[in-house]
């Protein structure tokens, strides 16, 4: 079920977003904000960067990296 969702936003702003829609090819700015939130959901937060650094480092502490001359050799 759809529903509709208002807006209160700056006319600068409103410009923007109609704007960059258009550009980026979306037939409608609904289309361009479920866009922007399909990629947000895809994004990881800060704390599960900084986990994967922590994580990261331990195993390069640990001797359990690979060193590899090119990347060919990784894959």
């Amino acid at each position: 079920m759809r529903q509709i969702i208002s807006l209160s936003l700056p006319t600068q702003t409103t410009n923007q977003i109609k704007t960059r829609s258009a550009l980026r090819g979306f037939n409608s700015v609904s289309g361009y904000i479920k866009y922007l939130l399909e990629m947000d959901n895809d994004l990881i937060s800060e704390s599960e960067l900084l986990n994967t650094i922590k994580k990261s480092r331990q195993e390069y502490k640990t001797g359990k990296t690979v060193k590899a001359k090119s990347m060919a050799e990784l894959l």
